[in-house]
């Protein structure tokens, strides 16, 4: 965030830092005179404008403002919580005292209670400014037309674009201020914003749909409205005479912005939750191989306008860059403090999810692009669809219906639907012979297309 005076409004919203920096000292002090053992406090709010238009008409206008304060109270080894969206100090009082309540009468949990001290962001390392809050001075007029261009774009791209399923732009942004009893104090304002697009190609039984979005921290780092519009539009021409394929077992090409997920059951997989309940099919997988050696994945939380960047996590624990792969071992969890020590481990600084992850290859070149990963390919399945959730992270049992293209001899040969791949995801990663220089970031996880050697595809 800019810096600013305490006392100084960001813009766009209703309180300053310092009026929530005195609501939740308030809320800190009544819960020490109540007799806390110890508290955290979290006060937000939000606000945004979000449109949407079809076929150059304006479908929704919607306006948000949501205010919030969260207040967690520990007696002993109880643990308490209590929220509100009334600031007002007799509510801020009541809010305090339901927390406390619930405290004294909830069974002692051993692994409850704050982050150790020493675990803390404090001082700088709580103030680290990460370029997180660009507010998009835009209204309800400018957004409709820009939703406009964007979709008109996508239709003027080809004439088999017969309809849309609609445009919209999104500004939203947020603040919050949070502190707790062992010293811990920070807050930041943060901002996303996107333009997206969603056209149809063909007519009646042929018809294809397909979408494309940009979403970014600073509204000046989004593609053009016409550029989300044509690439949408040309992803759903692409998909035109789509047709069914024999059952078989093939390599599988996974386009970059659905690697993420697989890098996404990863983290699932080996975070904290998943792991002391024991329903992760990566247990004890600390320090064993689950991918090929050329594989390593690094967390660096503190890129600048990063999607998932933050100089501390939900609990106020300092975050760190590391590498979480390394040669295709593991060499951390994802863990908050909880977690941690119902593992007999120390936080990760990962409340609340992981921050801006990478995978990467030691064996891609800078000029492995999709071209060159589809030759890798040589002969398999493309996909660029993945439809359900059937994935079990406990077993580790992957089957997803798809949508993508037939490969042969390293092109694209047409386009294939209603096909369903099937394998386990343990064996997915640790089959993963190549990843593409195409790399793309799809929310906080930036990964090229991933090359699977082989997997169950189920078609006609």
């Amino acid at each position: 965030m800019p810096k600013t005076e305490s006392s100084t409004r960001p813009a766009g919203f209703a309180y300053t830092p310092q009026q929530f920096r005195d609501l939740v000292e308030d809320a800190l002090d009544h819960a020490r005179q109540l007799g806390a053992t110890d508290a955290g406090v979290e006060v937000s709010e939000g606000a945004g404008l979000s449109v949407s238009v079809r076929k150059g008409e304006i479908e929704n206008v919607e306006r948000n403002r949501d205010k919030s304060i969260g207040v967690t109270v520990y007696v002993g080894q109880r643990r308490g919580n209590a929220s509100s969206s009334d600031f007002s100090r007799e509510a801020l009082r009541q809010t305090v005292q339901a927390a406390f309540d619930i405290a004294r009468f909830t069974a002692e949990d051993p692994a409850a209670g704050l982050p150790e001290e020493a675990d803390l962001a404090l001082g700088e390392a709580a103030e680290r400014d990460l370029d997180l809050f660009h507010p998009w001075d835009i209204d309800a007029a400018g957004a409709a037309e820009l939703a406009r261009r964007c979709e008109a774009a996508a239709l003027e791209t080809d004439r088999r674009i017969t309809n849309s399923e609609g445009a919209g732009v999104s500004a939203q942004q947020s603040h919050f201020f949070a502190a707790n009893s062992r010293g811990f104090r920070g807050g930041y304002a943060s901002s996303r914003h996107s333009i997206s697009v969603a056209p149809i190609a063909g007519r009646g039984d042929g018809m294809q749909r397909d979408a494309w979005y940009s979403s970014m921290r600073d509204a000046a780092d989004l593609a053009s409205p016409e550029a989300v519009g044509r690439y949408a539009a040309e992803r759903a021409l692409s998909r035109l005479k789509s047709r069914k394929i024999p059952t078989c077992e093939c390599p599988v090409l996974f386009e970059s912005t659905l690697a993420s997920g697989l890098l996404g059951g990863f983290v699932q997989a080996v975070s904290g939750g998943s792991l002391y309940r024991k329903s992760s099919f990566l247990l004890d997988s600390l320090g064993t191989q689950v991918f090929p050696e050329h594989i390593g994945i690094v967390e660096d939380p503190h890129v600048l306008k990063g999607k998932g960047s933050a100089p501390f996590d939900d609990e106020g624990v300092v975050t760190r860059p590391r590498a979480v792969v390394k040669d295709g071992v593991v060499q951390g969890y994802f863990l908050s403090s909880y977690s941690a020590r119902k593992l007999g481990m120390r936080t990760t600084g990962n409340a609340g999810g992981s921050q801006n992850l990478t995978l990467s290859s030691s064996l891609t070149a800078p000029g492995d692009d999709l071209d060159a990963m589809l030759r890798k390919l040589d002969r398999g399945l493309f996909v660029i669809e993945l439809m359900g959730q059937g994935v079990n992270y406990v077993t580790g049992d992957y089957s997803r219906g798809a949508a993508g293209f037939w490969v042969e001899n390293g092109r694209i040969a047409y386009p294939v639907h209603e096909i369903t791949i099937a394998g386990n995801l343990r064996d997915m990663l640790r089959s993963i012979v190549a990843v593409g220089a195409d790399a793309y970031t799809m929310g906080s996880k930036t990964i090229g297309s991933v090359l699977i050697e082989r997997m169950k595809v189920a078609g006609s």
